[in-house]
């Protein structure tokens, strides 16, 4: 395998002879890497951190790191990443703590853009997108192809969902619509349905139309949220997305933003 002299690599890391491990990078004993991996240069992996396939790590990038927790105490947690994700220079990801279940979790195909921060317990979905210095508090989830803008500080137990689009310096403290284009001008709202990310994603037309339709309900008919998700309920044979839709509002511990 390629290790540059000047990297320090555990005895007990398990990385495959494909991996490239590249100057100053320095990998603790219980990281486990996944074929073609990239660290470029003074990247570090410590913890119980298990990495999957086609990885580029970029540098001054930390992942596995000890949680920003007072009360962590040191206990065996990790961080579990998939595969062909991009993290860009000086990215944070801090591995699980004991209360929060023990694991933070990226899925596939994200990018984590310079100074972006993942904190403890958190779950990112796959094909995510986290600009420059987004930020995560504690165990925030965010769902399959949503994008958080640049300088977005997220608050803790907050859920970002599938599709959703929060512009750039939008301060996150409830929870984010499903398919929704979140941005801040004066307060942070909830403007219409994120039509270009969903022609993008390959949505039908008639399924843009519904979802179209119950952000016109949720955000401008003047009802309030259960008003309106009750509405929503009593289409008859609502597709998939407006189902989830539904089903996210309704499951929101933190509110929804509208």
């Amino acid at each position: 395998m390629s290790i540059h002299p000047t990297a320090v690599v555990a005895a007990t890391a398990r990385i495959p002879s494909s991996c490239t491990i590249g100057p100053y990078c320095t990998i603790g004993p219980e990281v486990v890497l996944g074929e073609d991996c990239e660290l470029i240069s003074h990247v570090v992996l410590d913890g119980n951190t298990c990495l999957g396939e086609r990885n580029r790590i970029y540098p001054f990038a930390n992942l596995g790191i000890t949680p920003q927790d007072l009360k962590y105490r040191g206990e065996p947690t990790g961080l579990v990443m998939g595969s062909d994700n991009t993290v860009r220079e000086c990215v944070t990801i801090s591995r699980g703590t004991q209360a929060g279940g023990g694991l933070t979790r990226v899925g596939d195909g994200c990018l984590i853009m310079a100074y972006a921060h993942i904190g403890h317990d958190s779950s990112i979905g796959s094909h995510c997108i986290l600009a420059n210095a987004a930020t995560l508090a504690g165990h925030v989830i965010v769902e399959d192809h949503a994008s958080v803008g640049a300088l977005c500080p997220v608050h803790q137990y907050c859920r970002i969902g599938r599709y959703a689009y929060i512009g750039g310096g939008t301060t996150i403290t409830q929870d984010v619509l499903p398919y929704s284009l979140t941005s801040a001008k004066r307060e942070t709202h909830t403007f219409s349905l994120n039509k270009i990310g969903l022609e993008r994603a390959g949505f039908r037309k008639e399924q843009q139309r519904e979802l179209q339709n119950a952000f016109r309900a949720l955000l401008a008919a003047k009802l309030n949220t259960t008003q309106a998700v009750e509405k929503l309920k009593s289409q008859s044979s609502p597709g998939e997305h407006l189902a989830y839709l539904i089903e996210f509002i309704e499951r929101s511990e933190r509110g929804v933003i509208k």
